[in-house]
């Protein structure tokens, strides 16, 4: 592979061309991801309060704990998450193919079996028609809508890849095919193994361990990565710091992530052996995150005031910093000694948000304020909607990590404790769960806060879109008034 900074990049109006060839695929997934952002919120909300108030809405069975607990994930990973993730992918992967890519009608098609998909999905579920299986609560007839839009859409990026302009292939690159074609792979295996013809016995777990770990390790953090690897460079106007340290970060995280599930059953019924896996693969993970981290920071070193002045980066360093952080107590968290006291805790559901809120959104928010922009041809209408939206993420954000993780070691411990003669120092379980309410109003707090930024967020873009459409209609208007003296003269 040839260094992408010593090539020249792609002119102006070569990139105009691409943006205009992508709006409208990128817009209905952005848009949608937004739709679902909000959903996934009000169903977060709902399950925060039931946690703390189980007789909140009990007398709806449509709204019970058990579903819109389900729906509240289905919605952040699937509606959110994929459709942010295949509306910034595949945007980015087109414009570093350096081509307008051919075939747009057929992202659409992909988008709207996707979105088709999870809305069925989770209208499946609100009703009771759901599996027992975590992150794939879906019913099977969602589930094959789902995979056809995913592979339709490999399809499609294998092929923008493959007629791209002669050239480096970039990082970036790498972890959008890597996300395009491991989400099909891991969804479609797990649904075999666990669906179509199920395994027996503990071996169902493990499937399901396998793919709620490469969901995120192998699908929504290869996206947020290639994403931070195109704006930081593209915004600061440098090359990151070292391209090929960027490429040993890529293939380290194929190699050590799709193992790191097994940490999760230390101490369950299975052989000792794939624990032992899972720990080595999870530590090995130091590598990636060390790389990511060392080659963000010296590529935003000495450049920190257009960080505070470029609303996408502040987003993108903000996830970037998060990722590193979230991989490092993963780490810690692999260890057998951490791992007994923090199974089974609020901690497990700290460290999904982690990735999911501190990372991957964050990045995403950043890339969406970067696109934007280029696909519409206008500006942020309000600077200061994009100012509160960040710190109302930022603020709530930690304040959700430091309730989970702190409220779910308290928690471990407390259901950990034995006295010198091996007995249980805290025999009132019913105590402990009482003693975890302080932590759990504390993430409905963050959860109110964070739906406050989200709101500006979708205001922000509806202000933006309203003007555009008011910019179309206008333009039409002149362009038919320009028209009308030939017409008269004809």
């Amino acid at each position: 592979m040839n260094t992408p900074s010593t090539t020249k990049p792609p002119a102006a109006a070569q990139l105009s061309e691409i943006d205009k060839a992508m709006k409208w695929p990128a817009l209905l997934f952005l848009l949608s991801a937004v739709v679902w952002l909000l959903t996934g919120t009000v169903f977060a909300l709902l399950t925060a309060v039931k946690s703390t108030n189980p007789g909140f809405l009990a007398g709806c069975e449509w709204l019970t704990y058990g579903r819109v607990q389900a729906a509240y994930f289905n919605c952040l990973i699937y509606g959110w998450g994929g459709n942010a993730s295949f509306g910034v992918g595949l945007w980015i992967l087109a414009r570093l193919c350096r081509k307008p890519m051919p075939m747009p009608g057929m992202l659409l098609v992909g988008g709207v079996f996707w979105n088709a998909a999870v809305k069925i999905g989770v209208a499946g579920i609100i009703i009771g028609d759901m599996t027992s299986v975590e992150w794939l609560e879906m019913p099977t007839y969602a589930s094959s809508l789902l995979a056809f839009a995913s592979i339709l859409l490999a399809i499609w990026g294998t092929l923008a890849f493959r007629y791209r302009q002669p050239g480096p292939v970039f990082v970036s690159q790498l972890y959008i095919l890597g996300a395009l074609f491991w989400f099909p792979w891991i969804y479609v295996t797990a649904q075999i193994f666990l669906f179509v013809d199920p395994a027996r016995g503990v071996v169902q777990s493990l499937t399901n361990l396998w793919y709620a770990h490469n969901l995120l390790g192998l699908w929504l953090i290869p996206t947020g990565l290639s994403a931070a690897y195109y704006l930081i460079p593209k915004i600061l106007g440098r090359p990151i710091h070292s391209y090929y340290f960027a490429t040993l970060g890529f293939w380290s995280l194929a190699l050590f992530t799709g193992w790191g599930g097994m940490r999760h059953i230390v101490g369950g019924p299975a052989p000792a052996w794939m624990a032992t896996v899972g720990i080595v693969a999870s530590m090995a993970m130091v590598l990636p995150i060390v790389i990511l981290a060392v080659n963000h920071h010296l590529t935003i070193i000495g450049r920190f005031e257009k960080v505070a002045a470029s609303p996408a980066l502040r987003f993108v360093v903000f996830g970037t910093v998060s990722f590193t952080l979230a991989g490092l107590i993963g780490c810690v968290m692999s260890l057998r000694s951490v791992g007994e006291v923090s199974q089974f805790t609020l901690m497990g559901v700290g460290h999904v948000h982690h990735w999911i809120y501190a990372f991957f959104s964050m990045i995403m928010f950043g890339a969406i304020y970067f696109m934007m922009p280029r696909l519409l041809n206008r500006s942020w209408p309000s600077g200061k909607l994009i100012q509160g939206h960040f710190w109302c993420s930022a603020i709530g954000i930690t304040v959700m990590l430091v309730a989970l993780y702190a409220g779910g070691w308290i928690q471990g411990l407390q259901m950990t404790a034995i006295d010198a003669d091996g007995s249980l120092v805290n025999e009132d379980f019913l105590q402990i769960v009482r003693n975890t309410l302080p932590w759990l109003h504390a993430r409905t707090a963050s959860l109110l806060i964070l739906a406050i930024g989200q709101l500006a967020f979708t205001a922000n873009i509806l202000w933006m879109i309203f003007h555009a459409v008011l910019s179309w209609k206008e333009s039409l208007s002149s362009a038919k008034s320009s028209l009308l003296p030939e017409t008269a003269a004809s």
